[in-house]
């Protein structure tokens, strides 16, 4: 019969999910004998009836499987929309560049700095006199003499600072939203300044303090002032910065500390020694402020805490995703929670510190890596 065949195929390839069983019955009748009665058949032995019914039950079970598979498909197939299984595609746009969102940001904080020079000028016109007003009393100064040269170190300090920060900003793969965000606090960190300043005006720290002679009512005089305050950095290296007013607060510690977090936030945590270097450039810079005697302590300490609250504040609520939309989230009552909310709207997940080449290879280096990466795939 046609199911031995198709058993032994079953036992040694499993189970199809289309099983076509083909049972053919056949009776055979022998010829009568010539006396007309027929012989009767004699009986099968009884392994071969055992062996019958086995291959019989075995087959029925492949015809009971093969039709529970058929009936599994079709259900499978009238059903398929509750069976499938969606999965989210990774894609790259949850962190869009958005470099039109930087350039309003850099824009604000260039108004910002610039009016940070405006706010010295009208400020250095209201300093009292040193005869008039003498220095207020202060607690590091009376411990620490003045060391004239440390308010270089200041400087010097700030502007490597600065260029660290610079070349590993350009060698940061999300430069632009990362960029956006130093764009920003450095802006509001100095319209605070301009508040302070303009409302609370110290007098002289130090009496070896030199200031510019007043101009009161002389316009132009003013804004040649401005001029070259924005065009020395308003640093003592490059003699732009010849006026007084700016204490409350200090905005070398601005930089300083602003410069460090960015570092330290924006590069792998195994770069320890990296850390530490840049941190002992930052704290000593701020040091050699007092040491300096160039501000008040209060200065340095509102500058250092200002700037690393506001700091934190932003990139709290920019990596922790749930609290922008929390109803109980008090971060969101800044005042600048509405620009935060149009700079990060679009970035969905936390930035990954990844560097890449900031310019784009020349077509002759991209095809010789076309070539090694081709020959070491061979």
């Amino acid at each position: 019969m046609a199911a031995s065949g198709l058993i032994q195929d079953q036992d040694d390839n499993d189970i199809h999910p289309h099983v076509e069983v083909d049972v053919t019955t056949t009776t055979s009748s022998e010829p009568a004998r010539p006396n007309g009665s027929p012989e009767r058949p004699a009986a099968p032995p009884p392994t071969d009836s055992s062996n019958g019914r086995s291959k019989r039950s075995r087959l029925s079970i492949l015809i009971q499987q093969n039709q529970l598979v058929q009936t599994l498909s079709s259900g499978l197939r009238r059903h398929c929309d509750y069976v499938k299984i969606s999965i989210p595609n990774e894609r790259t746009d949850h962190l869009p560049k958005e470099w039109w969102k930087t350039g309003v940001a850099f824009l604000y904080a260039v108004c910002n700095l610039v009016f940070t020079t405006v706010v010295i000028t009208i400020v250095h016109e209201r300093v009292p006199d040193k005869s008039v007003s003498p220095p207020l009393p202060d607690k590091f100064f009376d411990y620490v003499e003045r060391v004239p040269w440390a308010f270089t170190v200041t400087e010097v300090n700030g502007l490597i600072l600065m260029g660290l920060w610079l070349v590993q900003w350009l060698l940061l793969k999300h430069k632009a939203i990362i960029g956006r965000r130093c764009f920003f606090l450095i802006g509001t960190l100095y319209m605070y300044r301009c508040v302070t300043m303009y409302i609370t005006t110290l007098p002289v720290p130090g009496r070896h303090m030199v200031c510019a002679p007043k101009l009161y009512d002389d316009s132009t005089g003013k804004i040649w002032r401005i001029l070259r305050l924005i065009s020395g950095g308003g640093l003592s290296l490059t003699s732009s910065h010849m006026m007084c007013g700016d204490f409350l607060y200090s905005g070398h510690t601005v930089m300083l500390t602003l410069s460090y977090l960015f570092i330290k936030e924006y590069s792998p945590r195994w770069m320890c020694w990296y850390h530490w270097m840049c941190w002992l450039l930052s704290a000593s810079g701020v040091l050699c402020i007092l040491v300096a005697h160039e501000h008040y302590s209060i200065d340095v300490l509102v500058g250092y805490f200002v700037t690393t609250r506001v700091f934190w504040w932003y990139h709290t609520m920019a990596n922790t995703h749930a609290l922008r939309q929390a109803p109980n989230n008090f971060l969101s009552r800044t005042w600048w929670n509405p620009v935060f909310n149009f700079l990060e709207r679009n970035v969905q997940t936390t930035v990954p510190v990844v560097f890449s080449w900031p310019l784009p290879l020349p077509s002759s280096c991209r095809q010789r890596y076309r070539i090694v990466e081709g020959g070491r795939d061979e």
